[in-house]
């Protein structure tokens, strides 16, 4: 999710992958989800530049705030700093998005489902570079058992009974995401 790479799909226009990647931020944030923001240098070495989106959503007054962890192969898994990241959550559920679904989502999800946790691709924070490459990642992500979600879904899964606080903000965040400007 950094500049350069974001825009890079075509299986999901831009602004509707900052509103996937905004709402996905929130509902962590509301729901005090752990979350772990990876990324890859420059070619020429340079810091990556990260959607302010992330930031936004997780209520950070910039990133800086939080740990962006430096990713040097495709699969989070294989590189450590990362690896003990996700381990240290405690956590045995993964919600995973980035750009590209067929390298930086697929890869960690394959080996995140072989390493015993219950894997979630959040379809519309994530984006592929083709229709037919990313049909394809998803065809072997299921195959592996790991599952799709959109952010309804997942909204509606965490909010639990509608009639408490935490709910009515959840639906609120799904409600920006698909109406909001």
């Amino acid at each position: 999710m950094q500049s350069g790479i974001a825009d890079l799909p075509l299986t999901i226009p831009y602004a509707q992958l900052q509103k996937g990647v905004l709402a996905l931020t929130c509902l962590a944030q509301l729901f005090e989800l752990p979350t772990i923001v990876t990324a890859v240098a420059g070619q020429d070495g340079s810091p990556p530049q990260i959607m302010p989106e992330i930031a936004l959503g997780l209520n950070l007054s910039g990133l800086n705030e939080r740990p962006t962890y430096l990713r040097t192969m495709a699969d989070s898994f294989l590189n450590e700093a990362i690896k003990t990241a996700i381990e240290a959550t405690g956590r045995k559920t993964l919600l995973i998005s980035g750009v590209a679904t067929e390298l930086a989502v697929q890869l960690p999800a394959l080996s995140g489902a072989d390493l015993g946790y219950r894997v979630f691709v959040v379809v519309d924070a994530s984006g592929g570079t083709s229709q037919r490459t990313e049909e394809a990642a998803f065809r072997r992500m299921s195959q592996a058992g790991a599952s799709s979600v959109s952010i309804v879904t997942l909204a509606g899964e965490l909010a639990g009974d509608f009639t408490e606080p935490i709910a009515q903000k959840s639906i609120g965040i799904l409600f920006e995401m698909v109406g909001g400007s």
